[in-house]
């Protein structure tokens, strides 16, 4: 339990996990102060299937708290790197059902559904109003 942002943000980067979600109404207070991190996800649109499947960030990513000190693989790996995503609605009506298809194959359900349900109006309205509505 903590009692305040920075607590969340001192928590995180202890755990450095492999993805992390940020989905708060500042988000970009979050980005500003956390750097353990395999991938960042910021966010509700912001998502591990869009990453994994479709957006084409970084894949190869350090587990067992290694973002502590690590970031994804790549050909500039002795550089330490992590890598953000910010999905727009826009975003979400181009990209869902790709990549949905994408972890469909897969088998990746979770990452499936993940996806889908971005483009559900009950719980992403935003995502079905187009440009001009």
């Amino acid at each position: 339990m903590c009692d305040d942002d920075a607590g969340l943000v001192a928590v995180a980067d202890q755990i450095a996990p492999e993805h992390l979600e940020i989905q708060t109404r500042d988000p970009e207070w979050f980005v500003g102060r956390l750097s353990n991190y395999g991938s960042l996800f910021i966010g509700t649109h912001a998502t591990v299937a869009y990453s994994d499947k479709a957006i084409g960030t970084n894949h190869t990513l350090p587990t067992r708290g290694a973002a502590r000190y690590t970031g994804g693989l790549w050909v500039g790996k002795f550089l330490k790197t992590v890598t953000t995503q910010r999905c727009e609605p826009e975003g979400s009506r181009q990209v869902a059902e790709a990549a949905a298809v994408v972890a469909d194959a897969e088998l990746m359900a979770g990452h499936a559904i993940s996806a889908r349900l971005r483009l559900n109006p009950e719980f992403f309205p935003d995502v079905l109003e187009g440009p001009d509505d």
